[in-house]
């Protein structure tokens, strides 16, 4: 029976945003096989702690020096005060179970998967006022694009559970946040929110951000009935991206396409893959005029422009440093409607989206524009800022 509802307003200073909790917590770390003989996130999980953390790379062997310890002047201080407002509304218990030491490996555990078993206070299991410190803390850290992207996302989530009839795996609430270290102006901390097709992993040293690994994408994409009728996500990101590969040439489409035909999933760095090894391949930026170059920029800036405004400009001008050593790849075709993946990957920034087949509704096994999947990461050694966390760490005594 689907269980009761209670709703909560919860007020951000850009979106006023009605909240539905939904049932506990989900499972999904079995032992042994899982359905259909995969392997169980458990499994995965563990092997993917036990082989260490390089990031990823083009050879296996992190470029060093891409990422040092500097003086952004941009504030992190709003970040800092959210999180701890969200801390002190926590119960002792909430709070033990929600945060980690800065160096914990909790970071690396994380999921797109609605079944995948998450540590941290959820949404469903928080009362009206750590709700809304909660999404405080998101609207601290996230751009305006960023935070309703996150949200929609949520309610989408919701979108999901009315349709299969499900509040037991799916639901706007069903996303859990943890805070790793105390958070300070000196030392290392950061936040993590983990969830369906939502995952933003937020760094913290001084001044300088790290928001990757990120991951975005819903299905359905878009809500055509229900609670949230109209919600839609990802257009952006697929639209500029389409233009992106077809202002082109020919030539230029031809080398960027690395595969005509678009397979169910092409996705290559989702959960567990943080020492992803991939070749560049596609077309180099170096082979661009000037005004695709400010394409393909414009193109990385969505999805950099998913955190605050100040901590996105420091971020694009080590993507624009960046530009001449940088990958566009392309796999699908480019009419209006196509369905499509595409990489971006250079030193200092790796993106992914791709057109995934159905998993949650109907199972064709085609890909569609009704599941999408993007993923952002910082190459060389930076995601979860673990490159700046070693140094702080190599000049810090702890």
């Amino acid at each position: 029976m689907k269980p009761s509802k209670f709703f909560a307003l919860l007020l951000c200073s850009t979106l006023s945003i009605p909240f539905t909790a939904s049932a506990q917590k989900g499972g999904g770390k079995g032992k042994g096989k899982g359905k259909g003989g995969r392997v169980p996130f458990s499994v995965l999980e563990e092997r993917a702690i036990a082989e260490g953390f390089t990031g990823v790379t083009t050879d296996g062997e992190p470029i060093t020096g891409l990422f040092p310890i500097r003086s952004t002047e941009v504030s992190t201080e709003p970040v800092k005060q959210a999180a701890e407002n969200f801390l002190k509304s926590l119960t002792e218990e909430q709070r033990k179970e929600s945060t980690f030491p800065a160096d914990d490996s909790e970071w690396r555990k994380w999921a797109n998967q609605h079944s995948y078993e998450r540590q941290g206070v959820s949404f469903d299991e928080m009362n009206e006022k750590q709700r809304g410190l909660a999404f405080a803390l998101l609207e601290s850290a996230l751009s305006a694009h960023g935070l309703k992207t996150s949200r929609d996302i949520m309610r989408l989530n919701e979108t999901i559970a009315e349709l299969k009839n499900d509040w037991q795996g799916y639901g706007e609430g069903k996303y859990h946040l943890t805070v790793m270290g105390e958070p300070s102006e000196k030392e290392p901390w950061g936040w993590q929110l983990d969830g369906h097709h939502l995952v933003i992993n937020y760094f913290v040293l001084g001044d300088q951000v790290v928001m990757t690994p990120l991951f975005v994408g819903s299905e359905p994409v878009w809500a055509d009935s229900g609670k949230y009728e109209g919600t839609i996500v990802m257009q952006k990101e697929q639209a500029d991206g389409l233009a992106f590969m077809q202002s082109l040439t020919e030539p230029q489409q031809a080398e960027a396409r690395i595969q005509n035909e678009k397979g169910p999933v092409n996705a290559l760095a989702e959960a567990f893959k943080d020492n992803l090894i991939v070749a560049y391949s596609g077309i180099k930026a170096d082979k661009l005029d000037a005004a695709q170059k400010k394409g393909l920029l414009d193109l990385i800036g969505v999805y950099v422009g998913y955190r605050k405004e100040g901590h996105a400009e420091i971020r694009m001008e080590e993507v624009a440093a960046h530009i001449d050593e940088t990958y566009f790849a392309w796999i699908g075709e480019i009419d209006d409607d196509a369905i499509f993946y595409y990489r971006i990957q250079s030193p200092v920034i790796y993106i992914e989206f791709d057109h995934q087949r159905p998993i949650g509704l109907e199972r064709t096994g085609v890909p569609s524009r009704n599941h999408i999947h993007a993923v952002v990461r910082t190459p060389n050694g930076n995601d979860y800022g673990k490159s700046l966390l070693q140094k702080h760490y190599q000049n810090h005594k702890h």
